[in-house]
């Protein structure tokens, strides 16, 4: 889920910026965008506001990627691994304004007075954020990879200046969980002289901005639930998302990562209940809720029947997700097309296997999922294949 994510200082006194907020934490980024847009132009000189809309612009790329779910970061290099995104040329346009103008401000201000606090952190939350699009749009992993380095430098000076500022603390924990999630020979890099990466000692300042933060608090809350699941801690993660849901109600990823947690702890029943709950919101017509495609929630019961062995009921739910796949969000409609041909093989119909293999390397032929489904287009997934993978 937003491991990015960095809320800015003084977000909470314009109630622009707070119905900005309450929209982007919903996944209504157009409104999200609009409201900060209009907070943008009531202070242009503000580097934050510029931040805001740049992270609205960033996250809806996310969003419609399907990149903000917690099966993205799952696996053995889930930072590495991911199909590039493509913005509009608006989008593009928008987001590298915003950045652009955020550090021509904070520049001039550090140009004139280089410890001030304020300007170096909004400059690290640009520098953050273009570091996370380097990666995620242009693919540009050592570009991505320098400038959250160069973010986390910013925001430990800022550490430096005033140790009670909890907030500046979530890009030091989000620095050391990355690099120290990395292959080896990434963290000899040159620019990474001095910082090692650690695990532990990343979650542990996540937890703290969690636990005592204000601006950050939710961003560190989300990513302690996107570090349980990746770490198969989902008994952690299920206080965490319902926590979140509480507050953002219109936020239907919490409904489907719950699911997912459920499923993960192996309460079978409490994560289709969920599923059922989304549909139910859904057909009601609650606000969030709305927009939702039926075939993301068919996608998400057969997926969860495909991990639990039952692929004779996780068939119907997945042909019905594929037979509109272009309604799911790239991630999702991959997967599901990889599934359907792995529960066919199981059923020995490897004929028709082999038709949903090549629907997904027509569908996203730079994914993961294509690459398993080139696999299995000569040899049926087997049920052997099927128990040396977890859910």
């Amino acid at each position: 889920m937003m491991l990015a994510a960095l809320l800015l200082f003084a977000q909470g006194l314009d109630p622009l910026v707070q119905a900005g907020y309450d929209h982007f934490y919903n996944l209504e980024y157009p409104q999200a965008i609009a409201s900060f847009q209009k907070a943008l132009q009531a202070a242009p000189q503000d580097p934050t506001r510029h931040n805001h809309l740049a992270q609205a612009v960033l996250f809806q790329l996310m969003f419609r990627a399907g990149a903000l779910e917690t099966e993205m970061v799952t696996g053995g290099n889930p930072f590495i691994r991911r199909p590039k995104m493509e913005p509009t040329p608006e989008e593009e346009k928008l987001f590298n304004r915003s950045i652009d103008e955020s550090i021509r401000l904070t520049t001039a201000t550090l140009a004139a007075k280089p410890n001030d606090a304020p300007a170096l952190y909004a400059q690290g939350v640009a520098i953050g954020f273009r570091g996370t699009y380097n990666y995620l749009v242009r693919k540009a992993w050592l570009d991505a990879l320098r400038d959250v380095t160069t973010a986390r430098k910013l925001h430990n000076r800022v550490v430096e200046l005033d140790p009670s500022n909890i907030d500046a603390r979530m890009m030091q924990g989000v620095h050391d969980y990355i690099i120290g999630s990395l292959p080896w020979g990434y963290r000899v890099l040159g620019f990474l002289a001095g910082f090692h990466g650690d695990l532990e000692q990343g979650k542990k300042t996540v937890r703290t901005v969690a636990e005592r933060g204000d601006l950050n608090k939710v961003d560190a809350q989300i990513l302690l639930g996107v570090v349980a699941r990746r770490e198969r801690r989902p008994q952690d993660a299920i206080p965490i998302c319902e926590s979140l849901l509480k507050r953002y109600p219109r936020n239907y990823l919490f409904l489907f990562e719950l699911s997912q947690m459920y499923a993960d702890s192996g309460d079978k029943d409490s994560a289709l209940k969920a599923l059922d709950r989304i549909d139910e919101l859904r057909r009601a017509g609650t606000p969030g809720f709305r927009p939702l495609p039926q075939e993301r929630i068919e996608f998400a019961r057969g997926n969860l029947l495909f991990w639990y062995d039952d692929p004779d009921a996780a068939i119907p739910y997945l042909r019905r997700a594929t037979a509109n796949a272009q309604a799911l969000d790239p991630n999702s409609g991959v997967t599901a097309w990889l599934r359907l041909g792995q529960c066919l093989d199981l059923k020995g119909k490897h004929g028709e296997a082999r038709a949903a293999y090549q629907a997904a390397m027509r569908y996203s032929p730079q994914s993961e999922e294509a690459r398993l489904a080139r696999k299995y287009l000569n040899r049926a997934f087997t049920a052997d294949e099927k128990r040396a993978i977890s859910i």
